[in-house]
């Protein structure tokens, strides 16, 4: 005579509490570790200027250069319009539209 479906159940479902127990305690543990190298990224980040590339992907100027594809130097250009909603949301990054006026 077999085990019922409900123990089968039970038991499945206290194997899966388990693990999620085994995976926070294992985030818990990993992210003490991980801290260091997690502020020198951040540091990366900052002094780099890059943006995030979850959020914004299609407009060049948001993408890291080693993501963009071949066609881009010949898309955008001083009196180009903005083809992607993107530019409309965030601007290219500050440092490259600062005009260096000397004696300013």
């Amino acid at each position: 005579m077999g085990m019922r479906n409900s123990a089968w159940f039970l038991s499945f479902l206290a194997a899966l509490i388990l693990l999620l127990g085994a995976l926070l305690a294992h985030a818990r543990f990993d992210a003490s570790r991980s801290a260091a190298e997690l502020a020198r990224r951040a540091e990366l980040v900052r002094r780099l200027g890059l943006t995030d590339l979850c959020l914004f992907t299609e407009a060049s100027y948001t993408r890291h250069p080693a993501v963009t594809d071949r066609a881009t130097p010949f898309q955008e250009y001083p009196a180009s319009l903005e083809h992607f909603p993107t530019g409309s949301l965030v601007g290219p990054p500050e440092h490259l539209t600062v005009r260096n006026v000397p004696g300013h």
